[in-house]
């Protein structure tokens, strides 16, 4: 099968010919045919947080399933599904917690990757997944059926950025209606966090970016103000907006530093600071813990959304069909598999929400 392949980090990806071990017990092989791009792809990819290769990335997809292996009585053969880089052993304390974002547990997966050259060279399944690929073969935990009529490219934006965004109001800050939102970061990820605050019926949700562009789009999701993040006053404009208190919930969906030094000082007494996006390795920010102390403010940290992906896309699903959550709207542009590398750099200079490689 055809396969986009990073062998020398920052270097375009090369597409070849691969193999792709069959699905065993507890697995299921998945014929790809939507995989979106998202900016963790690109900094694995640029080595910014390490990593080995030859690799193969792409996390963010749909498909049908072509096989299940032993075991397998979720989804079967034909079935359309989602395919998350969530995997989780379902037993660890984490998983009986009903948190398998954070799984201490272990799959074979876990140590056995089912990409080869063929020369039988060993290829890293980039985040667990590897749908850079006509086909992925994963652990059953990271699969989620969706409906027969819903379009895979839509239905791709599911297993990443929308469960990220979302999950971060509804799972991990748990917002209540009535409370005041700043969303620092009005990319993919921030978009849904905007969505996510008005579906759970915050009154203020202030959209912070340096890219006016992005800053018109969060008003079409559900933001009810927009602030120039690169402005020096956008702190004092952030306050302005909140009653000159602060925001009750602050989320940085942005892996860039000074967005996380900017959302201490934008937290009301009481708020919580939500980081959602990730920086590359040894980014390090500086916090004055006396006044996180002093304003009994939190700081929470959202790994994927915190989601449960057999509750929470259903539920997306769902909220999609009403009407009440935009995914249509997230996709800037489609391309083919050979022209992944014109997605990434697109993707890379900002000019997208979400590019999306169709098979």
């Amino acid at each position: 099968m055809k396969a986009a392949v990073c062998r020398e980090f920052g270097k375009p990806l090369s597409l070849e010919d691969i193999d792709l071990l069959p699905a065993g017990p507890g697995e299921v092989t998945v014929d790809i045919k939507a995989c979106a791009i998202c900016h963790s792809d690109i900094f694995f990819i640029d080595g910014a947080w390490g990593g080995t290769l030859p690799a193969v990335y792409g996390h963010e997809a749909a498909g049908v399933v072509r096989s299940v292996g032993a075991g397998v009585t979720a989804v079967k053969p034909g079935q359309p599904v989602v395919v998350t880089l969530i995997r989780s052993c379902g037993h660890c304390i984490s998983c009986m917690q009903g948190v398998p974002v954070s799984c201490e547990g272990e799959v074979p997966l876990d140590s056995a990757s089912v990409l080869t050259s063929k020369s039988g060279e060993r290829l890293v399944q980039g985040m667990e997944t590897g749908a850079f690929a006509e086909a992925v073969t994963v652990h059953e935990s990271q699969i989620v059926a969706m409906p027969t009529d819903m379009g895979f490219d839509v239905g791709s934006l599911l297993a990443c950025g929308v469960i990220t965004g979302y999950g971060a109001v509804a799972n991990t800050a748990k917002v209540p209606p009535g409370a005041t939102v700043v969303v620092i970061g009005a990319g993919g990820v921030g978009l849904n966090t905007v969505q996510g605050a008005a579906i759970a019926g915050a009154r203020t949700i202030v959209a912070l970016d340096i890219s006016d562009v992005k800053l018109e789009t969060a008003l079409r999701f559900g933001a009810t103000h927009a602030v120039q993040a690169a402005g020096d006053d956008a702190i004092e404009k952030v306050r302005g907006l909140t009653g000159g208190r602060g925001a009750d919930y602050v989320f940085v969906t942005v892996g860039a530093k000074p967005a996380f030094q900017q959302a201490f000082p934008m937290a009301a007494r009481g708020g919580a600071i939500v980081l959602v996006g990730m920086p590359p390795s040894g980014v390090m920010a500086e916090v004055d813990p006396g006044t996180v102390a002093a304003s009994n403010q939190r700081i929470l940290g959202s790994k994927m959304g915190t989601s449960r992906i057999g509750v929470d896309i259903p539920n997306l699903i769902s909220l999609y069909r009403q009407g009440r959550l935009k995914l249509d709207e997230l996709i800037t542009n489609r391309y083919p598999l050979d022209g992944i590398n014109e997605a990434l750099a697109s993707t890379k200079r900002g000019e997208a929400l979400r590019n999306v490689i169709l098979f």
